[in-house]
């Protein structure tokens, strides 16, 4: 047994937990910066979440492939969960989107990420040929919107835009037409119009409008955005060094360790640390590719491609909005911002994309 262990052990790929403790790290470094009581709060979840990932690395998913009920099973609990949140949710920063049980708060959206991988990689691995089928494409398009239309209630912005992209790029990476594509633009831009008259809440339509207007409600919608690119542009490349940045210090920048977390960084690590950063990222995506091109079945390849378009979703949408290219979405940063759901999601994710390579 323990031989196994040692075995599985050394096929794991330590690139990709190096590039990702990096990560962690500055992560942990800054949120300490930030709060101390959050950083003590982060941290058993932490060690937690570390533990997952090789306790996932361990799985042989391959059953999962086999068993549709599996992955229909862990789809309808997380659908369930979703349920239970619309109705016993509390409002937690704006979001009934958070499930309670004692000092436990457990974000559903986050766990319906890793779910929506685990179903789309499954569902894709046997139909990627036929994709272009129109029961195809509707097929995966209802196991998109069913949670996001649970999401959207909450109102999660954010966590749908993150489902929507899964969704597409699970489509593209399996080789959809590109007329399909256009068809799929035209609705999207429908259904964008529909959604701005209908559901959309007023703040949401404020920060869209920030987007295209840098100038509007400066001290209102525009605010985060503004302070946060007071923090990067006035970083110069080394930063004004540890526990020395003036937005994040003074509390002139809001969410410091949430949503605005990558400008609170590069405010004390400046351009270099910001490269560094952003290095580190691009090993990891790039690792994950390589697991995914080399493993032996479609399913673990679509598994990693789920993986990299999940935390590249993530990466761009949290870092433009920080720099003030995409709306503020509430959208963390994966292994680096505070947040316990979004951490353990990112470890489950991480795990089973590290038992691919002990099963190759």
């Amino acid at each position: 047994m323990l031989k196994d262990l040692l075995i599985s052990w050394k096929k794991m790929d330590w690139v990709l937990n190096f590039s990702v403790a990096i990560i962690l790290v500055l992560g942990s470094l800054t949120i300490l910066s930030v709060n101390q009581e959050l950083f003590l709060h982060q941290l058993p979840i932490l060690f937690v979440s570390l533990s997952l990932v090789f306790i996932f690395a361990l799985i042989d998913w391959r059953p999962l492939v086999n068993y549709h009920y599996v992955t229909l099973g862990l789809y309808a609990f997380c659908l369930l969960l979703l349920v239970f949140t619309f109705f016993f949710a509390p409002t937690i920063r704006g979001i009934r989107g958070w499930l309670v049980l004692g000092p436990v708060q457990l974000q559903v959206s986050e766990l319906v990420k890793y779910s929506l991988i685990v179903i789309f990689s499954a569902f894709f691995a046997r139909r990627h040929i036929g994709i272009a089928h129109f029961s195809n494409v509707l097929a995966s398009f209802f196991y998109f919107l069913i949670p996001a239309s649970l999401i959207i209630v909450q109102p999660d912005l954010g966590s749908t835009l993150v489902l929507f992209s899964l969704w597409v790029g699970y489509l593209l990476v399996s080789g959809l037409r590109w007329r399909h594509l256009g068809i799929g633009i035209l609705v999207i831009t429908l259904i964008s119009a529909w959604a701005w008259g209908g559901f959309l809440k007023p703040y949401q339509k404020e920060r869209i409008k920030g987007l295209f207007n840098p100038e509007y409600d400066p001290l209102g919608i525009n605010y985060n955005v503004i302070q946060a690119k007071i923090a990067v542009g006035s970083s110069g490349f080394l930063g004004m060094g540890y526990k020395q940045g003036t937005q994040t210090q003074l509390g002139f920048l809001p969410e410091a360790a949430n949503d605005f977390i990558f400008a609170a960084f590069i405010e004390e690590w400046g351009l270099l640390g910001g490269a560094l950063l952003v290095m580190a990222y691009g090993v990891m995506l790039y690792r994950i590719i390589r697991i995914g091109f080399f493993a032996k079945n479609n399913f673990f390849k679509f598994i990693s491609l789920g993986s990299v378009i999940l935390f590249t979703t993530h990466l761009v949408l949290n870092v433009g909005s920080n720099l003030g290219l995409v709306p503020v979405v509430g959208v963390p940063l994966s292994f680096f911002s505070y947040g316990g759901s979004n951490l353990l999601t990112s470890a489950l994710i991480l795990g089973t994309v590290q038992s691919i390579p002990l099963r190759s």
